[in-house]
């Protein structure tokens, strides 16, 4: 149904400025940033299914621009130009969030965004949060990429970036392409040998998180630090 024929409270625009936007499904919200839909389907129904092909909110907010030219309804460079500038606002919001309180007064917050940047990935990425004397984050790199089984992470390097960035703490990442986020022997075995060369240089590993689509785990909180 197009959205001229839904009654007005139950349209997006006229509910998010009655309600508020926290009073919207993801799927209405988006529908608002596409504004139109494609002959045959509604601008609702465009978000869902854009949203059922990116695995939601998560998935989308991971989407590059050329992810989205393959979505029919948004070749057009107008609306996929501004999907992508609203996805990269979010990301910045949350990075900048974390730039202004320590990365441990917010795991959920931290968890999240790693999941944004390295959940969906096909291969694997490992990646530091490097952190200053507040644990306040300074930058995110990904720093080695591998194959769905491994990647090759070199404590060496890691060490130079965490001194390049004057870095007091690292929060480390990689994410699982499989799905699960269980940590292996080789992670563990990876976490203990970064730890032990990051502290030769006075940095502080303080977590360890493994993301996968939905779901993340943190080693510290599992005892494996």
């Amino acid at each position: 149904m197009p959205l001229k024929d839904l009654p007005p409270d139950a349209r997006p625009r006229e509910k998010l400025l009655a309600r508020g936007p926290g009073a919207l499904g993801d799927a209405e919200l988006l529908a608002l940033l596409l504004r139109t839909g494609l002959p045959g389907t509604s601008v609702l129904q465009m978000a869902q299914q854009l949203l059922d092909e990116f695995g939601g909110i998560a998935g989308l907010l991971h989407a590059g621009p050329g992810d989205l030219k393959r979505v029919k309804g948004l070749g057009g460079t107008a609306k996929r130009a501004e999907l992508a500038a609203v996805l990269e606002l979010a990301r910045r919001a949350l990075a900048e969030q974390l730039k202004e309180r320590p990365a441990l007064d917010a795991p959920g917050m931290l968890r999240d965004y790693l999941q944004l940047h390295l959940a969906r990935r096909p291969y694997e990425v490992f990646a530091a949060l490097f952190l200053d004397v507040q644990h306040r984050l300074i930058a995110l790199e990904e720093l080695f990429r591998g194959t769905l089984a491994q990647a090759s992470v070199y404590p060496r390097e890691v060490v130079l970036r965490a001194l390049h960035h004057h870095a007091a703490a690292v929060v480390l990442a990689h994410n699982h392409p499989s799905g699960g986020v269980e940590p292996s022997r080789a992670d563990e075995a990876l976490t203990r040998s970064l730890k032990a060369a990051l502290a030769l240089v006075d940095v502080r590993v303080i977590d360890h998180v493994i993301v996968a689509p939905g779901s993340a785990l943190s080693m510290a909180e599992r005892g494996l630090l």
